[in-house]
């Protein structure tokens, strides 16, 4: 018998229908559905996506938002609508042999829908439930029954535990699960070249330096030159055709000396900017012991993932627009493996404090252990679907 509160919540859906969309075959085998609601960045679930199609040889069905980055091989569809025939329709194509969800939306009418198809489901990296977006309201039981038809759920933290049980839910703090490793290749004979050229030079970079940030930049490295008088800046413009122009900029009103890897000018000695190219990002993370992601003071948003340069060791510097990397940010703070500014003063305070060795050393590392965590969490939630499927 289905309870009040869920047929309420039903009623709201009926308009939603089935879905219409046509979809590829389903792959042969135990299909392994991970679900990532809207909004949440889900590189702990690509990471565990690609576990399972790499360690067990399981396909993989991943419903997430258009433009997500999944590992090859891996399914991509939309999430059907919380609505009974639109599951239906989804489930039958697809009928998965387990279903992991992750975050806090809870979806009351697919995990009915599981119950009775007797389709295994558990709640990873789980946050303080809710219902899905516009579907929000009071129906009598529905979020603890919900909760407690999942088979195991695993909280991001105390937080969230604490507000998974309030609602109904049996639970453990697992942590967040690891992430796919965001270190970007360099050539190793290349930066052994150039960390002997700089030698005990000090060097901060730019990284993905929008046109709007350039000011802030050079006024910040004109500071900074007071304090260290062979103070290198790296700078890696947003835009490529921007090279030109800004070593114009700095050699007439500076006075600073520039040279540029795409003339394949070398950093010497008296050069005070070395323009280079995103191209190769990896090497200027590895070389750089201190990084200003760029978009994040004056433009639109921070644009490299902060977690390429945690995972090669560089301190980071950012501002107050983080673009689409909220949640990496929120980490990362949370951490104390950021130092934020919100102004060229700010950068400039900032770049003089991470000279010394080794409080960029303690900020690196702190951003070092968010960007390699997780791995844990994974590893629980892959023993948990091989139970799951019987195969533990």
């Amino acid at each position: 018998m289905v309870a009040i509160g869920l047929k309420l919540y039903t009623l709201t859906a009926r308009s939603a229908g089935a879905e219409a969309l046509p979809r590829p075959p389903r792959p042969a085998g135990r299909l392994i559905w991970l679900h990532v609601p809207e909004g949440l960045p889900g590189r702990g679930m690509a990471e565990l996506a690609r576990r399972i199609r790499d360690e067990d040889g399981h396909p993989v069905l991943m419903t997430a938002a258009e433009g997500a980055s999944l590992p090859d091989g891996v399914i991509h569809q939309p999430a059907p609508p919380d609505s009974p025939a639109a599951l239906r329709a989804f489930l039958d194509h697809w009928r998965p042999d387990a279903l992991v969800m992750s975050g806090g939306e809870i979806r009351p009418a697919l995990i009915h829908e599981a119950g009775l198809r007797k389709l295994p489901l558990m709640l990873v990296e789980a946050e303080a439930p809710h219902l899905p977006p516009g579907r929000e309201g009071w129906y009598p039981g529905l979020m603890r029954r919900a909760l407690a038809a999942l088979g195991e759920v695993s909280a991001v933290n105390e937080a969230a535990a604490r507000a998974l049980r309030k609602a109904g839910a049996t639970v453990r703090v697992s942590g967040r699960m690891e992430e796919p490793s965001a270190a970007l290749p360099y050539n190793e004979a290349e930066r052994e070249a150039l960390a002997r050229q700089l030698a005990t030079r000090p060097v901060w970079l730019a990284a993905h330096l929008p046109e709007a940030e350039e000011a802030a930049v050079i006024e910040a490295h004109r500071a900074c030159l007071r304090l260290a008088h062979r103070l290198l800046l790296i700078v890696v413009p947003q835009d490529p055709a921007r090279a030109t122009a800004l070593a114009e900029t700095v050699e007439r009103d500076e006075g600073w000396i520039t040279a540029r890897r795409v003339l394949e000018e070398e950093p010497e000695a008296d050069v005070e900017m070395f323009i280079a190219d995103a191209a190769e990002m990896g090497l200027w993370y590895r070389l750089a012991p201190i990084t200003f992601l760029g978009g994040s003071l004056a433009g639109h948003g921070c644009i490299a993932d902060p977690m390429e340069a945690a995972a090669l060791g560089s301190s980071l510097i950012h501002g107050p627009r983080p673009g689409g990397h909220g949640a990496t940010f929120g980490r990362l703070g949370a951490a104390r493996a950021t130092r934020s500014v919100a102004s060229a003063a700010d950068l400039a305070e900032a770049v003089a404090e991470l000279l010394s060795p080794d409080r960029a050393a303690r900020l690196a590392q702190a951003a070092w252990g968010v960007a390699s965590d997780g791995v844990e969490a994974t590893e629980r939630a892959l023993a948990a679907i091989r139970r799951m499927l019987g195969e533990e």
